[in-house]
């Protein structure tokens, strides 16, 4: 009964949504299509006025003719030859100029005809001074459908003589009107039809049944395939020409769009009406098996009560071995750090004491100037040294330091500076290829120096013992980047030179971080760092955002 009843309601909504569905989009559209309706009707109006206007102003034109107008007043002679008026309908178009007395009958024509055109209504006007237009009654060689402007000409006196008409075959126009999309047509006072675009409509108006919607005037007619059986119809007044302009508009578009648009409303609310009557089946159905699920967790409580006890002592000493894990990886992270912090130390420890091992021996000698340099350069190593943990720290916790605008030329500088003793020492030989302007790049100056110190250090003990000891560095701009290369035995493994711990040192040589924090520090500044085999020795090459680049995309 329930079912029967969601069923019923469903589809009566369905059918009421889709019933104001299609009215409201039916209105919508009828007022679009009206809208655009009046738009190309008064197209076509302004388009017919255009056409007939010239016969307008050749009327007047000639009508202000002196010649013409004595010619019409002078009722025994015409001194206006119809050759003339044959060249004047010629050029403008027209399919007839004639003059005509006061009396209506015609004295010169450029076709050549004659007869008495009294009864027109254009012409009563002409007799009242004003400007005639209309219909005018067809002769033997027309079509039928005549369109005529008539001027009217004045005596000596000032009245009026009689009239210059031109005429305009309307079925000249309409050949250029056929392929119009809309069926539009002009119609007399009297409602006959005087020029359309369908030949189905000429003649005199259509059949039709009026069915007006929302206000709109909907015509149904049965005339041909090329009227819409039903159409809005629209009207717009031609005063100047005595003319009404008439449109018959399709409208199978906006009840198809609305017919689409009630169907498709419907069927949503049926799918969500059949939605609902399934998740109401569907708590039926969950209420009777809950009933019997809460029969069966009855019965297996009691047994579940010594499960839980187990479970929880399980997850103690879970919990307990987890706590155990956590400690072991504080330690064995402590352990790296600790391992870094004294590599990255090592290099300036050196320095220093090469420093003061000079310092004691220019002070031996009196030199005190130059033991007072190297004191200056050990407290320069002191406080690169605070850095350096200060980076170390910041690179342990993930926190590297922002890029800044740095002069790899100085940090080159700074880094044969503190291998200087170790290079001699171990007699390398350097070679630079540095170019003459500053290269920048995003980058820091202590961190970049710890880079390069690593490399060339790397590169010294790779060389020991080889007969060629040659390190050659290069700074090139575009994207910045530095190169260090040597004459050692190659890389044994290039994809694995960046794993931490990685070495090829004896032991006690070296813990294998060095190219490990190196790569953490390029990386932190937006940069990559390779290294691969090259004749006759190893290459390692870093490259870093150029400044200006990097600053262009922050202002952006």
């Amino acid at each position: 009964m329930h079912r029967a009843f969601l069923i019923l309601l469903t589809l009566t909504a369905s059918a009421l949504l889709a019933g104001a569905v299609w009215w409201t989009t039916l209105g919508t559209a009828l007022t679009a299509l009206e809208a655009k309706g009046r738009s190309d009707l008064s197209l076509a109006a302004d388009r017919l006025r255009l056409e007939l206007q010239r016969g307008r102003d050749l009327a007047v034109l000639l009508a202000g003719d002196p010649i013409i107008a004595r010619s019409i007043a002078n009722a025994g002679r015409i001194e206006y030859p119809a050759t003339r008026l044959q060249g004047f309908a010629d050029r403008s178009g027209a399919s007839d100029v004639l003059l005509l007395r006061k009396n209506g009958v015609i004295i010169a024509s450029a076709s050549g005809r004659r007869g008495d055109l009294s009864a027109t209504g254009w012409m009563e006007r002409t007799r009242q001074g004003a400007l005639g237009v209309g219909a005018m009654p067809p002769d033997s060689g027309s079509t039928g459908r005549i369109f005529t402007h008539a001027a009217p000409t004045f005596d000596a006196q000032g009245k009026v003589s009689g009239a210059v008409a031109v005429t305009r075959d309307l079925t000249t126009l309409e050949r250029s009107w056929r392929g119009d999309p809309q069926a539009i047509y002009f119609t007399d006072r009297a409602g006959h039809v005087v020029v359309s675009n369908r030949e189905e409509l000429l003649g005199g108006p259509p059949p039709q049944e009026r069915v007006p919607i929302q206000g709109f005037d909907i015509r149904r007619t049965e005339i041909g395939r090329y009227i819409p059986r039903d159409a809005l119809h629209l009207e717009l007044p031609l005063p100047t020409l005595d003319l009404t302009a008439e449109i018959l508009l399709d409208t199978a578009p906006a009840r198809a769009l609305a017919i689409a648009r009630a169907q498709a409303a419907g069927a949503a609310l049926l799918v969500l009406g059949a939605l609902l009557v399934f998740l109401w089946e569907r708590r039926r159905v969950l209420a009777r098996a809950n009933l019997m699920l809460e029969d069966r967790v009855a019965e297996r409580t009691a047994a579940l009560t010594a499960e839980v006890r187990d479970r929880r002592e399980a997850q103690t000493a879970l919990t307990r071995a987890q706590a155990d894990l956590v400690q072991a990886g504080k330690l064995s992270a402590l352990g790296q750090l600790s391992a870094g912090i004294s590599h990255e130390l090592n290099q300036p420890l050196m320095a220093i004491r090469s420093f003061a091992q000079n310092g004691a021996t220019f002070l031996e000698r009196g030199n005190v100037e130059a033991a007072g340099s190297n004191l200056t350069r050990i407290g320069d190593l002191a406080g690169r040294m605070g850095r350096i943990i200060r980076n170390l720290s910041a690179f342990a916790r993930a926190e590297p330091q922002p890029a800044i605008e740095t002069d790899l030329g100085t940090v080159i500088e700074i880094a044969l500076e503190i291998t200087e003793t170790r290079r001699r020492e171990t007699g390398v030989e350097v070679r630079l290829d540095l170019p003459e302007m500053p290269v920048l790049a995003m980058a820091g100056e202590v961190r970049m120096a710890q880079v390069v110190v690593n490399l060339i250090s790397n590169a010294v003990d790779a060389m020991a013992g080889r007969e060629t000891r040659l390190l050659t560095i290069t700074l090139s701009d575009g994207p910045p980047a530095i190169t260090v290369r040597d004459t050692g035995p190659g890389l044994d493994n290039p994809e694995a030179i960046f794993d931490p711990f990685y070495t090829t040192k004896e032991v006690g040589a070296g813990l294998g971080l060095g190219l490990s924090i190196s790569y953490g520090i390029v990386s932190g500044f937006g940069g990559a760092i390779r290294g691969s085999n090259v004749e006759g020795g190893a290459a390692f090459t870093v490259e870093l955002q150029p400044a200006v680049a990097a600053c262009d995309g922050a202002a952006a």
